[in-house]
């Protein structure tokens, strides 16, 4: 549960106790029954986060529509540059120490203190009450309920939330007439049959838990009153006296005070002095019309559909383990184990001479740590996002594979979509993706502004623009390079955009970069930096042991050439990450 979490919760939560407060000034001319349900609702929204509610409808995933090019990437753009990736496989090279913020940790213990402080109170006097029951005598009356005579009750009232008992201080019989004991039975009566002890100790809890938030406190004095409000009505509607009910009131407030737990529910709650003159009035208010029950009952299933139905919208699209319909298949698949050799660090694509319809793959391995391998081409879109679990074996095991399809699809589809079908075809490759926070950095702009070389359309071809296919003549890709074994280390991208020298960055220094500068266009971009202080590292994680984000000495090199090269600034932050978890796989027979 994080901050941001309890704050939406408790802002959420307010505004619907003045949508509660607002509903009731509305119904105030009908019965105090409805205002009361419109309050406990109030309270139980405490208790029912609206992300609860959205996570329940998001437990119900729904079909998506496939789209009709092959050659969309496994995750959309945007979720791309929201959650870049950063692998745990190992530990960061520098150590990294930050402070803890004692602040969540002091409002914690305040919290706590608080909670504990009004638990031990309540459960106090709870005790002391059930002490006092041990010695009560037994009464016969003429009601549905035990009743009790014990000597240490305060006022009359009905204990129990389950199995109620009505307790009467003693000599309290000796006070009231026929009559006026009628009306006081009939009001307790009243509150057994409502569960108001029930609802109660609910709000109660609510209490406990939102102590330090005044609403909370506002809606169980409501609570209390439009209570003992819809017992005055009911008392008054099964034909008791005013009068009669009055003296008995004024006569259990004369001798008797007012519990304090409001889960025992008495006679002398709330605004007596109002209640009184109601009771005298002899009015009993008018039921609700048949269109304030439709509204009433609208609104009810709006705030609680509304959560539910933004999950359900926002809950992950079913993806098939297979290829999508949509996806051109191979007709003929050959594949052989062989030796990898470990190449340069840009060949994150296979090697193989593949051409449209016709998949050489040539020998490349299945999962390979620094950032290539057949199973990452196709499923990750960044060649940097981590792919864990799935046997050893897989990190060495390279595989020589030729393949013709139907028709004449691009390379990058071959080697994406239908390489997918393919794995889990052959390989029998069970995969799924994970989103979590952790630590990343964002890319912003610098004190000074930007200082961006801009891409000369023309002059070469980029990656992302280009089908992946052979080139025309006399067409070349644009430049895109990191040296890290180098001295100095360097990056090199010719008509690149800022998101993708994110990626590149993320690739030198392990955690995501985003993009969040703003800029829009391609540039030509080349820094250098020294290796010294800076943690070269693709696919190695930097998170520090304790889960804090990762720190940026502003004297790393790195750091300081993007902002004195580049006017940009790299900062630390949290955010989502995405990593990828092989659940199964097996080796191919060789064909």
């Amino acid at each position: 549960m994080t901050t941001s979490f309890i704050i939406n919760h408790l802002w959420q939560s307010s505004c619907f106790a003045l949508l509660a407060g607002l509903l009731t000034f509305v119904l105030r001319k009908n019965s105090p029954k409805v205002r009361y349900w419109v309050w406990l609702s109030a309270s139980l929204k405490f208790l029912i986060p609206f992300a609860l509610l959205v996570g329940l409808g998001g437990l119900a995933p729904r079909p998506t529509r496939q789209t009709v090019s092959v050659a969309a990437p496994v995750l959309p753009n945007t979720l791309v540059q929201i959650a870049q990736p950063f692998s745990p496989v190992l530990k960061p090279t520098v150590s990294v120490h930050t402070p803890l913020d004692s602040a969540p940790v002091t409002i914690g213990v305040v919290w706590l203190l608080g909670f504990l402080a009004i638990m031990l109170a309540r459960c106090r006097s709870w005790l002391g009450f059930r002490a006092a029951l041990r010695i009560s005598t037994p009464i016969e009356l003429p009601i549905p309920v035990p009743a009790l005579i014990t000597p240490g009750a305060e006022e009359p009232g009905v204990v129990g939330f389950l199995r109620p008992v009505l307790v009467l201080p003693a000599h309290f019989l000796e006070h009231l007439n026929p009559r006026q004991l009628g009306a006081i039975l009939t009001h307790e009566l009243c509150h057994v049959h409502r569960r108001d002890n029930l609802f109660a100790g609910v709000h109660m809890m609510v209490e406990a838990i939102f102590w330090f938030h005044p609403p909370v406190w506002w809606i169980g004095s409501r609570m209390v009153e439009e209570r003992e409000l819809a017992c005055d009505e009911e008392v008054l509607r099964r034909g008791c006296e005013p009068s009669d009910y009055v003296e008995g009131i004024l006569k259990v407030c004369r001798f008797y005070v007012e519990s304090p737990l409001p889960c025992i529910s008495g006679v002398t709650g709330a605004d007596v002095k109002r209640r009184v003159r109601a009771i005298l009035a002899g009015s009993i208010a008018d039921e609700l019309s048949a269109a304030r029950k439709m509204t009433l009952t609208a609104i009810g299933l709006a705030v609680v559909a509304a959560p539910i139905l933004i999950g359900v919208l926002n809950a992950p699209a079913i993806r098939a383990q297979s290829a999508p319909v949509a996806t051109p298949k191979f007709e003929v698949v050959s594949i052989k184990p062989c030796e990898f050799r470990q190449n340069t660090m840009s060949d994150m694509a296979p090697e193989g001479n593949s051409t449209p319809g016709n998949l050489r793959t040539g020998c490349f391995p299945l999962l390979n740590a620094r950032g290539s391998g057949l199973i990452r081409g196709a499923y990750a879109s960044n060649p940097f996002t981590p792919i864990n679990g799935g046997p050893s074996w897989i990190h060495s095991a390279a595989y020589d594979i030729n393949a013709r399809a139907e028709g004449s699809p691009s390379v990058r589809t071959m080697n994406g979509p239908m390489m997918r079908g393919l794995l889990e075809e052959y390989f029998h490759l069970k995969i799924h993706q994970q989103i979590a926070e952790g630590p990343v950095f964002f890319l912003t702009v610098a004190r000074g502004g930007p200082k961006l070389h801009s891409f000369v359309a023309g002059s070469c071809t980029p990656h992302d623009t280009a089908p992946h296919d052979p080139l025309p003549p006399g067409q070349s890709y644009c430049k895109n390079s990191m040296s890290g074994s180098s001295s100095p280390a360097s990056i090199e991208a010719q008509g690149t955009t800022l998101d993708d020298f994110s990626r590149m960055l993320f690739a030198i220094l392990g955690p995501p970069v985003f993009n969040k500068t703003g800029i829009a266009g391609r540039f030509d971009i080349r820094i250098e930096f020294s290796r010294e202080g800076t943690r070269f590292s693709p696919l190695r994680a930097t998170e520090p042991a304790d889960g804090s984000s990762p720190a940026s000495d502003p004297t790393d090199s790195i750091f300081a050439a993007v902002q004195e090269e580049l006017g940009l600034k790299l900062e630390p932050a949290k955010g989502p990450v995405e990593t990828f978890v092989i659940d199964h796989i097996e080796r191919p027979a060789e064909n």
